[in-house]
């Protein structure tokens, strides 16, 4: 029996979480013959990318818009796809302008949009909105709160949604008890070094345990990487910038805590992987990670940088506590973040839209 044809869109492949879900979906779709669309030409991820034929739009903005969905339209008349699935902003516009009504369509929001960066455009949020009323898709978000934002933001009515969690590669990414002794106090915090990700609340309050044993190392890499560097020297603060590395899932239990000072978050993968890792979590008090991690982490209130090290404090003075967290948040990644649970929820959507077409 001839596979059917899945048409994945995504604006590049350069290593964030939207990307690299998708790059770890695919290994677990061979049931279907996988054809991945990229805008940009961007590919952080080589030859971990399994599909059955790529193709590049080559068409990095908005301006190109109209040439991306001719391109598209090429594409999808040559390779008659039985369903085409499209990722962020972008290229769901293309996937919405250039998808016939005959062929199922898709899309996955990533992230609660109210804080976006790019939502604070009125291009994309108008592009959004008209491209949904010219092709109403099924949307697919990452959290519940994701959804709920996606709708009222753009102030359209809710059609067809469903939330899929993110899931966590739980083959790597393995519980350890974490490091022997606390010398020093090892904190870790994974994020693009965006101005959004809100760093510098932990510089701030790193400013007021100058005098205590504890590091702060923080791993990604992004347009604020300088800027965030100059304020670690200038505050003159025990955080590390660590950049880049592909063995996150080695480095993990080598730490004592994970912390996250995120205004706002889709559904965060390092926080999955962190769970995973055995970490305790010390996140910032917002609505996805509560839906995210529920009583497995420690709350901290983003108004006020002392909260931080109160609570950080709280959880060093009772080392006991630190552990159960760290047992609660790998049993629940492995009851409701693996990519079994994804996949699963996955297919059995797309199957769904197939023959509701058919």
């Amino acid at each position: 029996m001839n596979k059917k044809k899945i048409l994945h869109i995504i604006y590049n492949l350069g290593r964030g979480g939207a990307e690299t879900m998708l790059v770890g979906v695919l290994k677990e779709l061979s049931q279907y013959h996988n054809i991945v669309v990229t805008i940009s030409e961007v590919n952080d991820f080589k030859e971990e990318l399994v599909c059955d034929k790529y193709f590049c739009l080559h068409g990095a903005s908005l301006k190109k818009l109209p040439v991306m969905v001719s391109k598209l339209k090429k594409i999808i008349r040559d390779e008659k796809p039985h369903l085409v699935h499209s990722h962020l902003p972008y290229s769901n516009f293309v996937a919405r302008l250039a998808t016939p009504a005959t062929i199922p369509l898709v899309t996955s929001i990533h992230t609660a949009i109210s804080a976006a960066v790019d939502y604070k455009k009125w291009t994309i949020r108008f592009l959004d909105r008209f491209t949904y009323r010219f092709r109403k898709s099924t949307i697919i978000a990452v959290s519940k709160q994701a959804l709920q934002d996606y709708f009222s933001v753009l102030q359209l009515k809710q059609g067809k949604a469903v939330v899929i969690y993110t899931f966590v590669d739980s083959t790597r990414f393995k519980f350890t008890d974490g490091p022997l002794g606390n010398n020093p106090i090892r904190l870790i915090c994974i994020g693009s070094m965006r101005k959004n990700k809100n760093f510098e609340y932990l510089i701030k309050a790193f400013t007021l345990i100058r005098d205590k044993n504890i590091q702060l190392d923080i791993f990604g890499y992004g347009p604020a990487f300088e800027y965030y560097q100059n304020l670690i020297h200038q505050e003159k603060v025990n955080i590390h910038l660590k950049g880049l590395v592909k063995n996150i899932h080695e480095l993990m239990g080598s730490y004592h805590i994970f912390a996250m000072p995120s205004k706002f978050e889709g559904f965060s993968l390092s926080v999955l992987e962190a769970m995973a890792s055995g970490r305790p979590l010390l996140l910032s008090d917002i609505p996805s990670f509560r839906e995210q991690c529920e009583a497995c982490a420690v709350y901290f209130d983003l108004n006020d940088s002392g909260d931080f090290i109160m609570k950080l404090n709280a959880m060093l003075n009772h080392p006991e506590n630190m552990k159960l967290l760290g047992e609660k948040g790998y049993q629940r990644v492995m009851n409701n973040f693996t990519i079994g649970h994804h996949v699963k929820q996955l297919t059995d959507l797309y199957e769904e839209e197939m023959r509701v077409k058919n």
